[in-house]
């Protein structure tokens, strides 16, 4: 937006008695508020004066790395806007994404080493927002930190999990990365701990150690069919095409959309990335389906302010099917129940009915058939985007770490303290599947109980 609007924008913040947006609260099992509780007044009313450099200066004070929640962040922060009862809320994600831009592009951001080594050495296990916001902590606070990655290149969930067009790799996230090297972080890829290197070696050479390896176990769908090619999950897409964008050239695992007729199960992000994604490989028809009804267009009376409002909203990737062939893509209510395939063992079709969503016994929401709306989708290409069921399991194995009912690292959230000392747990493979900004939130606050550990004090925030 240009700057005038920008300010305008600003000044739609009401300078509330009580601002609800940098709360970071959770309503209803959803964030309200913004979960790194940045100070979201405070820098409104910086932008609205005109006052860049100190906006900037305010909202690096909560977040890290603004340049990655400003362009893929719900913006939780919006949805418990106070002016939001009423008005369309301040576009605050806009208003944070424009702060930063503004900040690299005046040279504002710069490298800033720190004066003084404590001579500690940490261990981050995993480079994606938790990891990265935990070594960024831990080297302003004077330690030697290297983070391990075991992709090519570091990033983690922002380098493949998120797709180009939505976080640009080479503008944005490497120039990112790239900063915190010169400013003495060390990143080691191609290096998965408990194969490459091992987890004691890692134990013995360290002083503390902070595990951040994400929530990467995708839940599958294991009806009949299952095993015919053509049935992808996720993040196998997303990984290749971002892979082949970066390499100039598709390698061998890379799986193309082209012509093809994609049907995407699961209706969250991911599944979105995954519309955008079929549309640019010039996909020959798109369908998304989405077993929980479709949203309504206003909250309902049980959701109200402030909690995330769950109302029907188009997507980038839905807006550019719906240009492109007419409609929205997602099917409501709607699950598979078999794929059919060719004799050479290809997927051909999805077979689908429509649910009702009843209570059981137990008085527990499930899904049930609904006879007579069974129809088959022809399809060449699926998709699984159904969520993840946690982390990959044999590194929490090697080390003996004890976990929660989840499967997930059982650490309480702002002790970060696993069953092993000296190791620390952070972000999704924490708290499970999560927002990029719940995962610097954990990043920062382990990096605060690491450096607490290691000189008994810490002035991390």
């Amino acid at each position: 937006m240009p700057e005038d609007k920008l300010r305008n924008q600003a000044a739609r913040c009401m300078d509330c008695g009580t601002p609800f947006c940098h709360t970071g609260t959770l309503i209803s099992g959803m964030a309200s508020g913004c979960p790194i509780n940045n100070l979201i007044p405070e820098w409104n009313d910086l932008i609205y004066r005109g006052l860049w450099r100190e906006a900037l200066d305010r909202l690096h004070k909560t977040n890290n790395f603004p340049e990655f929640t400003g362009r893929v962040c719900p913006a939780p922060c919006e949805g418990s806007c106070v002016l939001g009862i009423h008005n369309p809320p301040v576009t605050i994600k806009n208003i944070e994404c424009s702060i930063i831009d503004k900040g690299w592009e005046s040279g504002w951001i710069t490298a800033n080493p720190p004066a003084i080594r404590t001579g500690k050495k940490v261990a981050v296990i995993g480079s994606g927002p938790a990891g990265l916001a935990a070594a960024d902590q831990l080297n302003k606070a004077g330690h030697w930190v290297t983070v391990y990655e075991r992709a090519d290149r570091p990033g983690g969930l922002l380098m493949y999990g998120i797709p180009n067009m939505k976080l640009d790799k080479e503008e944005v996230v490497l120039r990112r990365l790239q900063m915190l090297e010169q400013e003495g972080v060390k990143m080691v890829c191609n290096t998965e701990v408990g194969k490459d290197i091992s987890s004691q070696d890692l134990l013995n050479e360290y002083d503390a150690v902070v595990i951040c390896t994400g929530a990467t176990k995708p839940r599958d769908l294991n009806i009949e069919g299952r095993q015919l090619k053509g049935i992808h999950f996720a993040m196998e897409f997303l990984t290749a095409n971002t892979k082949a964008l970066l390499d100039g050239q598709p390698g061998e695992d890379f799986i193309s959309a082209a012509g093809k007729d994609v049907v995407i199960i699961g209706g969250g992000d991911t599944g979105t990335d995954c519309v955008g994604t079929s549309l640019r490989h010039n996909c020959r028809s798109v369908t998304q389906l989405e077993i929980m009804p479709q949203p309504p267009r206003e909250r309902a009376a049980d959701n109200p302010w402030p909690e995330w409002p769950k109302i029907y909203r188009l997507d980038y990737g839905q807006e550019e099917a719906a240009a492109r062939f007419g409609d929205d893509p997602r099917v409501y209510t709607t699950t598979a129940t078999k794929f059919e395939g060719d004799s050479e063992g290809n997927v051909t079709g999805i077979h689908t009915v429509q649910v009702e969503w009843q209570r059981n016994e137990k008085g527990q929401f499930i899904p049930q058939p609904v006879a007579g709306t069974e129809k088959v989708i022809p399809t060449q290409l699926v998709l699984l985007a159904m969520g993840f069921l946690g982390p990959e399991q044999p590194l929490l194995d090697d080390l003996g770490l004890e976990k929660d009912a989840r499967s997930n690292i059982k650490a309480e959230h702002g002790q970060f303290t696993t069953s092993l000392p000296k190791v620390f747990a952070a972000g999704d493979c924490r708290r499970g599947q999560s927002l990029v900004v719940w995962a610097i939130n954990e990043g920062r606050g382990a990096a605060r109980e690491c450096d607490r550990f290691l000189m008994g004090a810490t002035d991390l925030p």
